[in-house]
């Protein structure tokens, strides 16, 4: 088990806080690229479908945001709701449930972010550590999910600076 002070929890809530919410940003941009005709490619049998991946991406940054808001995690399942049935209604959940627990996590106390969770008996660590790893899974996902894009006829959008896709779009633009 990990400990820090409640001092060190708040100094690595600031810090983490605002990457988070970056990478929140571009994992959202890529989900809202995937087209919304039937996103049933899978690289392999194994795979997620692009849906299914976006959606995982989603839960599982709810999972983790509220779980470290909370000062615990439910593994309760979150199933997708009836309403969510394509990109553009991932992405709107993903955004909405994001800033609900933004906002609660902006207003940890520096005990609270300090507080030792537990994940699954595998990990304990202190509440704001939790933020570094949902983001690598987040950002994990999102890579596995952009390489779905173009085999389902969408455009890989800029995440840390340009993809082509973008960039020709700037060149299209221009011209």
């Amino acid at each position: 088990m990990s400990t820090i002070t409640p001092e060190q929890a708040a100094f690595l809530l600031q810090f983490e806080l605002p990457a988070f919410k970056n990478e929140h940003h571009n994992t959202g941009n890529v989900i809202k690229a995937i087209p919304t005709s039937p996103a049933v490619y899978r690289p392999d049998p194994l795979s997620k479908t692009a849906l299914e991946l976006a959606w995982h991406i989603a839960a599982s940054e709810q999972r983790f945001l509220s779980g470290i808001a909370a000062g615990g995690f439910d593994f309760s399942p979150i199933h997708q709701p009836e309403s969510v049935k394509n990109s553009t209604d991932i992405a709107n959940w993903f955004d909405e449930s994001f800033n609900n627990n933004f906002r609660k996590l902006s207003s940890l106390s520096p005990e609270q972010a300090a507080k030792i969770i537990d994940f699954r008996g595998v990990l304990q660590l202190p509440a704001a550590a939790f933020l570094r790893i949902a983001s690598n899974h987040s950002i994990h996902h999102r890579g596995q999910l952009s390489t779905h894009l173009r085999a389902l006829g969408g455009k890989v959008p800029a995440i840390y600076g340009e993809s082509y896709d973008s960039a020709e779009a700037k060149k299209a633009a221009g011209a």
